[in-house]
């Protein structure tokens, strides 16, 4: 829930929005949707199809430029999350939900199955283990299967037993979010891109946003956002969809309380992909036993039939607002990374050859919770 602060947070809160007020247009809006990245465009399609008058703002230059572009592009089954879960449940509706949008409008996708492998007996129980879960979760067809009969299957592959998720597939991520834009502009919504939300306040049970243009925001270089902003909306619904500096920005919402809004971490991931690769050495998605914080350094293939390993688990910190506002996170991806993923993608892929590995590109995951602590479910909250 979204709350207001009490006590002598008022006179302080009374006067930011005074400031904001005296150096900004103040504009009254319907639905604003801070964030046009996948979730941000699912939101504003929807309710641009109820009827309401949507804006979405961006701080970059177009769509999706964040995570909703920098990950495997997988259509999950719902295998990993935690019976009863948020998680669990959103993933597998989800993903019936998904393959029928894209069936509907010829969006490219394949539901190419997914092999789950224990390489070595410690992890062959952890395979029991997810197998139950996913069943508890309403995953349809999962099948143990013995190793040589996963062998048959991907005569590259190596491993004593796999799970077998045949409704797990692959998406075109950028033609997903292009036809989200598409159906939400067909139905009057607006886009802004190369504008920020740096925050807002409450007045009454109004939120009052903060908005600046990016070009503005980007040249302060300073780290620090600017004192004033250029424009104040104040929509009657906000959706702070905002991706890696969503709760950054709740942060920057004078009047929420401060206890109501999780914190963030971020994990980055780096993918290779496989070079000279006429013929793919596989035909489904192979994932080890998951790891903390990840899913381990898997198999995937994109629908043009590149091969690509990834993701692994890099922590970071240290990030200022502004550049996690304006997504500047090193996206880089060394050459030297390589040497950790051979032996890891030998454990399934024992044939890999030496130098195959080119580097590809890097995403970072938004995490609720740190290294070694239990991952956390999904957090929606409303007013």
């Amino acid at each position: 829930m979204l709350r207001r602060s009490t006590g002598g947070a008022r006179g302080a809160l009374k006067a930011a929005g005074k400031l904001a007020r005296s150096f900004a247009t103040v504009e009254k809006a319907d639905c604003v949707v801070i964030g046009a990245g996948v979730v941000g465009l699912a939101v504003a399609q929807r309710l641009a199809l109820c009827g309401r008058d949507v804006l979405v703002l961006e701080s970059a230059p177009t769509f999706g430029t964040g995570t909703s572009s920098r990950n495997s592009e997988v259509i999950h089954a719902g295998i990993y999350y935690p019976p009863d879960s948020l998680k669990a449940a959103f993933c597998v509706r989800g993903r019936e939900l998904l393959y029928e949008y894209c069936s509907e409008r010829g969006i490219p996708h394949w539901q190419i199955g997914k092999l789950i492998v224990a390489t070595g007996p410690s992890e062959v129980p952890k395979l029991s283990s997810l197998m139950d879960r996913g069943a508890r979760n309403g995953v349809d067809d999962l099948r143990m299967m013995d190793g040589p009969e996963a062998m048959r299957m991907e005569p590259e592959l190596q491993c004593l037993k796999a799970l077998f998720s045949p409704v797990s597939g692959i998406v075109d991520s950028h033609s997903l979010m292009l036809s989200l834009v598409g159906e939400a502009e067909n139905h009057r919504a607006t886009f802004s891109y190369n504008t920020t939300v740096v925050g807002g306040h409450l007045e009454g049970n109004s939120m009052h946003l903060h908005v600046c243009e990016t070009k503005n925001l980007d040249e302060n270089g300073n780290g620090q956002f600017p004192l004033q902003p250029e424009l104040v909306l104040v929509p009657k619904v906000v959706v702070n969809s905002a991706g890696l500096s969503a709760p950054l920005l709740a942060k920057r919402f004078h009047g929420l309380n401060d206890q109501v809004i999780p914190p963030a971490y971020f994990a980055r991931g780096h993918y290779f992909t496989l070079a000279n690769t006429k013929n793919p050495p596989f035909r489904h998605l192979i994932y080890p036993i998951p790891e903390d914080g990840g899913l381990g350094v898997h198999v995937t293939l994109d629908l043009n039939g590149q091969v690509k390993f990834g993701p692994d688990v890099e922590w970071i910190d240290g990030v200022d607002n502004v550049s996690s506002f304006l997504n500047r996170f090193d996206y880089s991806v060394s050459a030297s990374h390589a040497e950790r993923f051979y032996p890891a993608i030998r454990k399934y892929y024992p044939n890999l050859k030496d130098g195959s590995l080119e580097p590809g590109y890097s995403g970072i995951r938004p995490k609720l919770s740190a290294l070694q602590q239990l991952a956390s479910d999904f957090v929606v909250q409303v007013a």
